[in-house]
């Protein structure tokens, strides 16, 4: 068995993509969310909202990921 030891920089990582998974699925349910029930709007989710909702979590994880690289890079 092969010992995984984590420095800081795995460790850093670890983090980076764990929020980057969280803000992908906060945007893509958001996307829906607002798709459903936005007054005005049909109340159907259809393919459109779905790629939409993809493409808004698919944003929000790159900025959350840019956001935290810029942010360990000026602690250190």
């Amino acid at each position: 068995m092969i010992d995984q030891q984590q420095g800081p920089e795995q460790s850093e990582e670890t983090r980076r993509r764990s929020a980057g998974i969280a803000a992908f699925v906060a945007g893509l349910v958001l996307t829906l969310a607002f798709f459903a029930f936005f007054p005005g709007l049909p109340h159907v989710i259809d393919w459109g909202a779905i790629v939409v909702a993809v493409l808004v979590g698919a944003l929000a994880r790159w900025i959350c990921q840019a956001w935290m690289r810029k942010r360990g890079e000026e602690s250190e």
